[in-house]
């Protein structure tokens, strides 16, 4: 991959990775029921016609909840049932209890409204945190988006101030929760810089994974940088925590000079200057909520 969105590199991958991941060149070779068409109606004069189905505008106490941006809808069903939850005045802890228009929900001792849901994009700089607590001389990713939308958002997961690259920012809690599990289906493609030229036989231990804590971290794939020197290196996780990139290397004997998130869940860099920021597409958004 080039030095920027990650392309385009010679890689090693993990055994167990099923295809070929676009980007990344071959690795060494030391790496080496039937549907039935339905019967047609018969008609009869007993038998009054279906009629057709209404479109509700009634919605799940549980995912009215979850849209307010309050919390995720396992937690609000956790809630529900404490009773905790009043639909105009009333507690209610009845689960699939359906919200109608009109109706004033209170939510924890406060009236919440549902938000519609938003999704930016940031090519995150050095030097800022993500951080709640503001740190001395420390610039906040928030003052990069402040002018995106007047909706809170939360960065999905967290970055030091060192580490660059993608950071997505949402005030879908079921998103963000899915995010942050430790079992991911989605990937992150990060190029992480070295102070020393990584060895072959380092990059071959860690494409077998990497064990800490007598946890095993399965790494997808690891590459030198093409047209790069040896200090380059593009590595592919699935992993939310962006710190086990750090860690990983540094168990190898490596200093690391530099950390950037080049790829994360399918979206990429292009078109993405750093510092910038913008709204995912509707198909972007479906496509990580199918990940």
């Amino acid at each position: 991959m080039n030095k920027k969105d990650g392309s385009s590199r010679k890689s090693t991958s993990n055994k167990n990775t099923k295809g070929k991941p676009s980007g990344f060149s071959k690795p060494k070779p030391a790496m080496a029921k039937r549907s039935q068409k339905p019967k047609k109606a018969t008609s009869s004069p007993d038998v009054a016609p279906a009629k057709p189905k209404v479109k509700s505008d009634d919605i799940r106490l549980n995912k009215y909840i979850a849209n307010s941006g309050a919390c995720s809808r396992r937690d609000a069903d956790i809630y529900i049932q404490s009773g905790n939850v009043k639909v105009n005045g009333e507690v209610i802890t009845e689960m699939g209890y359906k919200v109608k228009p009109g109706d004033v929900v209170n939510f924890d001792g406060a009236n919440i409204t549902p938000e519609k849901k938003e999704y930016v994009l940031l090519n995150k700089p050095k030097n800022f945190t993500t951080s709640v607590d503001d740190e001395r001389d420390m610039r906040n990713v928030y003052e990069l988006i402040k002018n995106a939308t007047p909706t809170k958002l939360q960065p999905v997961g967290r970055m030091d101030k060192n580490t660059t690259g993608l950071l997505l920012f949402t005030n879908d809690t079921d998103m963000i929760r899915k995010f942050s599990l430790p079992n991911q289906k989605s990937t992150k493609i990060y190029q992480v810089s070295l102070d020393k030229n990584l060895k072959f036989e380092d990059l071959e231990k860690i494409a077998g994974g990497v064990t800490f804590d007598e946890h095993r971290l399965y790494v997808d794939e690891i590459s030198y940088i093409e047209e790069q020197p040896k200090t380059e290196i593009g590595i592919k996780l699935r992993t939310a925590n962006v710190k086990v990139v750090r860690s990983i290397f540094e168990k190898f004997g490596y200093n690391v000079l530099k950390v950037d998130r080049v790829a994360f869940a399918g979206l990429t860099k292009k078109n993405l200057p750093r510092g910038n920021w913008r709204f995912l597409t509707e198909q972007e958004i479906i496509n990580l909520k199918i990940f």
